[in-house]
């Protein structure tokens, strides 16, 4: 069986292209809002599709070149902003995005084996742009990487200080759409202003913000001697993914929420944020923190228009003690989730707009598990005319958790974080702990409390 480590190298046949737009694009400075240029978003989303059938070059690059027309931020590049360095614009230039063509002698079965958990080697399946900072790589790259016997692998990276999950889904299927119907116009316009979101002034910090702090990040978290960022990022680390049916949700729901109402990514998170706290063994007393995104477009007032595709959401944050995360009641747990979800108000998120305005103001990761959704943005429905993708997710797997849609199964949810190495069996086990021993899938039942030794015997 390949391993994930042996992936043979990409072989290019010419170099990486710009595609600009098709046709003349206003010129000029894209304000970016607060919630868009913060530290924590300096990076690139970078989103690996695996298809079964090859998708013509040419079409490709010509309805990226009609796309950009619409989305032509995305063909410009970020700058500072010249009388605040700590700001950043966009500079709507039309310079184009990287498109790079590859081959890779595996097919499309050969990859989905080892796609459920990327390694750090799966980089090369996107080309990689050497530049002196972040803000000299072009905001949008993509290569298309050909496999033999007819499948095709497509790693898009967007700039997230332009868009978010939401708005990199808008504009995939807007490109998509524009691959199968070339001269038909979009069902979604790009709104592209950012002022909607602009801060007051003066700013007026009316709530206290757990998910911020103003200690730099790199500082020790006082409370054990250790921050927990720093300790993650410096160990040698390994994904764990786990998939989660409809029916396992509901098991899970049964038992973290029997009287409460709540939702599946609610009862998930409580679940996922309780597990990891639990296999990475932390001092009972000190206090953790789950950070959320919370889509906020309709709790804005006014709303945000239909097709803003620029960072719409804020961090709910939940923190307790990890004792009380551990080994307190399942179902205070959900509340701990539901309640820093109900905080996020219009007037919440307008001082959370606010408060970015200071920026020694961080989010603080000291601590924290971070969880992003991406299993209800619609991501593994694109479809560029060949069919939907066999496997989608990240390119790479972070200490950040992501939950991603589960391709082929309805309403099923694939828990993806990386860890470190010695714990990744004992969070893989803590998480189906609670699995239904009966849960029935295809025929046959599942024992999800049998799938691993028990933890005690696992080394922390």
């Amino acid at each position: 069986m390949l391993g994930s480590m042996d992936l043979p190298d990409c072989v290019y046949s010419k170099e990486p292209i710009f595609i600009t737009p098709i046709s003349p694009t206003p010129n000029h400075t894209l304000y970016l809002s607060n919630l868009d240029d913060q530290k924590f978003l300096r990076f690139s989303i970078k989103y690996l599709y695996l298809f079964t059938k090859s998708i013509n070059l040419e079409k490709l690059k010509y309805s990226l070149s009609r796309v950009l027309v619409d989305y032509y931020p995305l063909a410009g590049r970020l700058r500072a902003c010249p009388e605040n360095d700590h700001k950043l614009q966009v500079d709507c230039n039309g310079e184009g995005a990287i498109f790079a063509e590859a081959v890779l002698d595996l097919t499309a079965n050969e990859l989905l084996v080892v796609s459920n958990k990327p390694d750090k080697s799966w980089r090369k399946l996107l080309y990689k742009v050497e530049a002196q900072s972040f803000l000299d790589i072009p905001p949008l790259v993509v290569q298309v990487t050909n496999l033999r016997c007819g499948g095709m692998i497509l790693c898009i990276a967007f700039n997230h200080c332009l868009c978010d999950g939401i708005g990199t889904a808008q504009f995939l299927h807007a490109w998509a759409h524009f691959t199968k119907e070339p001269t038909s116009n979009l069902p979604i316009k790009p709104f592209h202003s950012r002022h909607v979101l602009k801060p007051r002034d003066p700013p007026q910090k009316t709530s206290v913000h757990r998910a911020f702090t103003k200690i730099p990040l790199d500082d020790q978290n006082p409370q054990f001697g250790l921050n927990l960022l720093k300790f993650l990022q410096s160990q040698p680390i390994s994904p764990a993914s786990i998939t989660f049916s409809q029916s396992q949700i509901l098991h899970l729901k049964r038992q973290y929420s029997p009287s409460v109402k709540s939702t599946s990514f609610e009862v998930l998170a409580s679940h996922t944020w309780r597990c990891w706290v639990k296999s990475l063994d932390l001092p009972s007393s000190i206090n953790v923190k789950l950070l959320f995104s919370v889509n906020v477009r309709k709790t804005v007032k006014p709303e945000l228009p239909e097709g803003y595709y620029g960072n719409g959401f804020v961090l709910g944050c939940a923190e307790a003690p990890v004792k009380q995360v551990v080994n307190g009641n399942l179902q205070d747990t959900v509340k701990l989730v539901q309640h820093a979800k109900s905080e996020l108000t219009n007037d919440t998120v307008k001082s959370i707009v606010d408060l970015l305005e200071d920026k020694t103001v961080n989010t603080d990761l000291s601590a924290s598990l971070v969880i992003s959704q991406w299993s209800r943005l619609s991501l593994e429905e694109v479809n560029f005319g060949e069919g939907k993708p066999i496997q989608m997710g990240p390119l790479t797997s972070d200490i950040y958790c992501l939950f991603l849609p589960s391709v082929g199964e309805t309403d099923g949810v694939r828990v993806l974080v990386s860890l470190p190495e010695n714990v990744v069996k004992k969070f893989e086990y803590y998480m189906k702990e609670l699995w239904d021993v009966s849960d029935v899938n295809g025929g046959d039942i599942i024992k999800g409390n049998l799938q691993f030794e028990n933890p005690k015997m696992i080394s922390a």
